[in-house]
């Protein structure tokens, strides 16, 4: 018999016609034991609805909200509006194959950040906000690894299936039949800053910039965790270029509560350390060629089960509210710090 509690997550749809994404959404957080509710309210038709919704559940033990629309899609950042608490928006394709959609909810103004997963990804919104409650929940967080190892043997079983089919005359079958760990070798990364904040523990944060022209915007998150109070390390480092170095680098930052990857193009940097590491994976998109939609689209449409909390395109200072509002849930500190800064709109 399941305990009745109050929800930890709250899923709002625009309109009955997202129920199928939310699905997705409500089958993970089931699978992952996460108390939710599920209301259906329109930014447009019903905005005053959202507003006291918002306010109430964030007054009543939400942790994360999660808006689910389509078309114009102002839902999610209707409900950023009114609550200090992460929101994470899943676009929904009705018109112009979702972009209109994905668009309205990555590319919101400061201080109000929406952590925009792919279109039609509702079940990454979900890993996500798990993700973010595994922070401090235990339970949970065990259950989201379990989840991801799950992804990763169907990948396994897939290939498997797929060989199996395969009876070419030159087809290798038995070519590499072991993957065997490759040996790396031991990094020296590069230091732009040092922690913000003297301790003797490990940063909060791990900002990673995958070039010296994302430094800019890296520069801009770092001002907003100063504000925040925030401790963080920040290495310039690419996955493509020196790959080996990457991944000892996420391995020494095991303790961080989270990551924001910084970077334009491809953004192989965000769908490195979303590969690398289960915490939290916030990504800022940044503008080198084609306006910064192709890191956009790269950033937030990743596969399921392997989550990007995308902010708008060349903005760190939301990136770093997201990550103050994430940590906020269990920091009394960092939420008194984030609440000045979004309700009074520091000047940074």
């Amino acid at each position: 018999m399941v305990c009745l509690m109050n929800p930890k997550v709250m899923i709002i749809l625009g309109s009955l016609s997202d129920l199928n994404i939310a699905q997705k959404s409500i089958d993970i957080l089931e699978t992952l034991s996460i108390p939710y509710s599920l209301k259906v309210a329109s930014a447009h038709r019903t905005h005053e609805k959202v507003k006291k919704l918002v306010i109430e559940a964030s007054n009543n033990g939400v942790e994360v909200f999660i808006g689910i629309a389509g078309l114009a899609a102002h839902l999610p950042g209707s409900i950023a509006a009114y609550t200090h608490k992460p929101v994470i928006g899943v676009p929904v394709d009705v018109k112009l194959g979702g972009l209109d959609a994905l668009y309205s909810s990555a590319q919101m103004p400061f201080p109000a950040p929406v952590a925009t997963v792919g279109i039609d990804r509702g079940d990454n919104g979900a890993i996500l906000a798990g993700q973010i409650i595994g922070i401090t929940d235990e339970k949970v967080r065990k259950r989201v690894s379990e989840l991801r190892k799950s992804y990763q043997d169907k990948v396994e079983k897939d290939e498997k299936k797929l060989i199996s089919k395969i009876s070419g005359e030159y087809f290798q079958k038995d070519f590499i039949p072991d993957y065997n760990e490759i040996t790396e070798v031991e990094p020296v990364t590069d230091k732009v800053f040092k922690e913000s904040v003297e301790t003797k523990d490990s940063p909060l944060v791990s900002v990673v910039p995958g070039s010296y022209s994302d430094i800019e915007e890296a520069k801009k998150i770092a001002i907003v965790l100063d504000r925040l109070n925030i401790s963080y390390d920040i290495n310039v480092i690419s996955p493509i270029r020196y790959p080996d170095k990457f991944h000892k680098y996420i391995e020494d930052m095991e303790n961080v509560k989270l990551f924001i990857a910084v970077s334009g193009l491809s953004a192989h940097v965000a769908g490195s350390v979303v590969a690398l590491s289960e915490k939290p994976v916030i990504g800022v998109p940044c503008a080198v060629e084609l306006n910064g939609m192709d890191s956009l689209l790269s950033m937030s449409n990743m596969p399921p089960g392997v989550p990007v909390a995308t902010v708008g395109i060349g903005n760190g200072r939301n990136a770093g509210v997201l990550a103050g509002e994430i940590l906020g849930i269990s920091d009394p500190e960092i939420e008194i710090n984030l609440k000045r800064l979004k309700y009074k709109t520091a000047d940074l």
